[in-house]
């Protein structure tokens, strides 16, 4: 199966997406991991992903499509693959309809998780991370320690500037204006199950879960 995985920054797509991928028995592709594994190995796609990021430049969909479909090309995706923040523009989703259709391959469902603003800057603006070890907090579901250092090594505990209500506001305008319309194409081409992502982990699971019939 080809499962595209949409939500906006903050749904959940990432915790979400490790355990879907795992039941549907396909590997999980996010962008974001490709980019890294590529500057890793130093790749010629990953030398041109460093030239964009050493000057501050967005990566082009051109370029970001060309490694995703390095990454089909790997053995493990010929049978499917859930895709987790791919594709993030309307040019990006045309590509991979093509790239798919060119193999013989389409997709097999969408899943779009559904999650008010509001609910979305209480979680990211309400985190806060260990300068020292990297754990992770919320200052009302898992707080920090009360003199707000961090339980684990003792470290001080901050509020990311990523994390920033200016921040997230501009990554869920960013999100509406560059990958909320390639759910409105889907939608005459595949099943999409829009989903609540709003409650426990693992009970918005479940709904993905059932959604797919898994």
């Amino acid at each position: 199966m080809f499962v595209l995985l949409f939500g906006p920054p903050g749904s959940g797509k990432g915790t979400q997406a490790v355990a879907l991928a795992a039941r549907l028995g396909v590997p999980h592709v996010a962008t974001g991991d490709i980019f890294r594994k590529n500057l890793r190995e130093g790749t010629e796609l990953g030398q041109r992903v460093r030239g964009y990021m050493d000057r501050g430049a967005l990566v082009p969909d051109l370029v970001t499509c060309d490694l995703v479909g390095s990454r089909l090309e790997e053995q493990d995706a010929a049978g499917g693959v859930l895709f987790d923040g791919f594709p993030r523009s309307v040019p990006q989703l045309y590509w991979l309809i093509g790239h798919l259709g060119a193999g013989r391959r389409t997709l097999s469902a969408v899943v779009n998780l559904q999650v008010p603003d509001q609910a979305i800057l209480a979680r990211i603006t309400g985190r806060r991370t260990c300068t020292n070890c990297g754990a992770t907090y919320h200052v009302v579901t898992a707080p920090p320690l009360a003199d707000g250092s961090c339980a684990r090594c003792g470290a001080a505990v901050v509020q990311r500037q990523d994390d920033a209500e200016a921040v997230v506001r501009d990554r869920l305008v960013a999100y509406r204006a560059q990958t909320f319309p390639c759910l409105a194409e889907l939608r005459d081409r595949v099943t999409v199950h829009d989903l609540s992502g709003e409650g426990a982990i693992d009970e918005v699971r479940r709904r993905i879960f059932a959604a797919l019939a898994l």
